[in-house]
């Protein structure tokens, strides 16, 4: 792991500003050297959204997979039958995949930069494993619990060079994100601090700020990072 380039993580609540600040950083750290960004959610919403457009049948089919997706990360529930233990493992498996994109770039002298970082101290959200909250019954979807802690445990092995933690309100979040559940923000909101990512280096910022404040407080971290 000493090899490798360095990697800056960019984390927060939905509507903190990640995908903003991992652009302008990219591009702010492609002046001086190779780099390149990795998006590391499952993008789940923008299918969501999609399944939600279908004619006639796309509404109610969301929300009955929302309703599922809500169960699995109820840790006093159990994960809602097979197809839902198999859809979760499949986006973990997408993660996994763009995981080994950035250990290639990483591997090849390139920077990178994450938008969202995987965890394993809040499973069922927050990028954290998905069939890890709620109970596992049945073999099959025990087996599928199991391989996805593996992936996760690996994935989590590899501490970021630096976390930039963007930090939220509610209300922000919401005004923001308008379309996302309440309930599901004030869960990260109030989690968004209390990660450590395996004891990574981390600056808090504060994502209500005015954005150029808090686009040069993270350059400025980053640029006394990568001088040293």
């Amino acid at each position: 792991m000493a090899d490798l380039a360095p990697l800056i993580a960019i984390v927060g609540c939905d509507g903190s500003g990640k995908s903003t600040l991992a652009a302008d950083v990219l591009r702010h750290v492609q002046q001086s050297r190779a780099a390149d960004t990795v998006y590391l959610g499952l993008g789940s919403g923008a299918i969501g959204n999609r399944i939600k457009a279908w004619p006639l049948i796309g509404p109610l089919l969301e929300s009955v997979l929302s309703k599922r997706a809500a169960q699995a990360r109820d840790p006093t529930d159990k994960i809602p039958g097979v197809l839902t233990a198999i859809v979760l493992y499949r986006l973990s498996l997408k993660r996994k995949a763009q995981f080994e994109r950035l250990l290639a770039l990483r591997q090849s002298g390139v920077t990178v930069v994450t938008d969202r970082y995987p965890q394993t101290e809040v499973p069922g959200f927050y990028d954290g494993p998905g069939l890890s909250a709620a109970r596992a019954e049945g073999w099959l979807v025990k087996r599928l619990a199991d391989k996805e802690r593996a992936i996760y445990a690996r994935m989590v092995s590899y501490l970021p060079t630096l976390v930039i933690r963007l930090n939220v309100d509610v209300e922000t979040a919401l005004a923001r994100k308008p379309d996302h559940a309440r309930a599901l923000l004030e869960r990260k909101v109030a989690v968004t601090p209390q990660l450590t990512f395996n004891g990574a280096p981390i600056i808090d910022l504060d994502g209500t700020s005015p954005y150029a404040n808090v686009c040069a407080a993270a350059i400025r971290a980053i640029d006394d990072l990568l001088a040293r």
